[in-house]
């Protein structure tokens, strides 16, 4: 497994970890993604997966980059402080390397809440402050809110099919010394990845250089500059072939084949701004019909 640096931090991360939203495969699939060298966990307070994420890393906590996420709804100051104590108390831990808030909630002063983050810091209960789905001025603002410590980190959607963030947050980020952990970097489905590949470059791929179609999506998001996978694998063998897709680098001409051939789209402001307010019974909904959509039209809604 293959490290990078997090952030402008000496702390050196796996280039993979272990995602666990929409988890459900209970502790041992992550005990796997540990000994392959996954050592990097990633949760939230709303995934409700915290405790099964304690029972894996229970007796090798040590060797363990934690993380999670406190939600929108709990940014007061008070509120910050009491989900930090219920997220250790689920994970069985004294600290968290990682805590990250969820998504920006402008109803709330973020100074407000970056400071009960940096308290948590002074506290040792938290090593290191991140955040998640921010864009650039949001995270400008967050940068600027700090008084003591970095904000090291920031957990963005990114994979083949879905490049909001080239160019503008992810070149930002870069030249900030902020990490992307990137979710979903094989799509929230990998066959939404598949539907997007109209010639089959991926499997051909796969065929030629002995590699599957998902370790070469993954590597493809793993050869930017300051970015680290953070897949889900609901499977021993899905959490093992997440995991080999390091420790090795798709050619210059793999990439540039990539990049031409997988149909893909940025979100603008307008769609992100409509999928942060809408139920997510709703979105449940839409993921669904679109599922049993034609594959033509699905490549659109992907």
């Amino acid at each position: 497994m293959l490290f990078k640096r997090l952030g402008a931090t000496g702390v050196q991360i796996p280039e993979i970890g272990l995602g666990t939203w929409q988890y459900h495969a209970g502790a041992e699939p992550l005990r796997k993604g540990l000994d392959e060298g996954a050592l990097f966990i990633d949760t939230a307070e709303s995934y409700g997966t915290e405790s099964v994420v304690g029972e894996a890393i229970a007796g090798r906590r040590d060797s363990i980059f934690l993380a999670t996420k406190v939600s929108p709804g709990h940014f007061r100051r008070a509120d910050v402080l009491a989900a930090a104590d219920r997220s250790l108390m689920q994970l069985r831990t004294s600290y968290i390397d990682l805590y990250q808030l969820h998504e920006p909630n402008d109803r709330i002063p973020v100074a407000e809440t970056l400071g009960a983050m940096e308290e948590l810091v002074d506290a040792g209960k938290v090593r290191f402050i991140g955040v998640s789905n921010f864009s650039v001025a949001q995270l400008e603002r967050a940068r600027a809110a700090m008084r003591k410590h970095l904000i090291v980190s920031n957990q963005v959607r990114f994979n083949l099919i879905d490049r909001t963030i080239n160019g503008g947050l992810l070149s930002y980020c870069q030249q900030s010394h902020v990490t992307v952990l990137a979710y979903s970097p094989l799509g929230r489905r990998f066959q939404n990845i598949i539907d997007c590949d109209p010639r089959g470059v991926l499997v051909d791929l796969a065929r030629k250089s002995g590699r599957t179609p998902a370790q070469l999506a993954l590597n493809w998001c793993l050869c930017r500059e300051g970015v680290v996978g953070i897949p889900k694998g609901n499977s021993i063998e899905h959490v093992v072939e997440n995991c080999r897709a390091s420790d090795w680098r798709l050619s210059a001409e793999q990439l540039r084949e990539l990049d031409e051939s997988i149909l893909f789209h940025r979100r603008g402001k307008f769609e992100m701004f409509l999928r942060r307010q809408l139920p997510p019974a709703v979105k449940r909904a839409m993921k669904n019909l679109t599922c049993l959509a034609p594959r033509g039209l699905r490549r659109r809604f992907n």
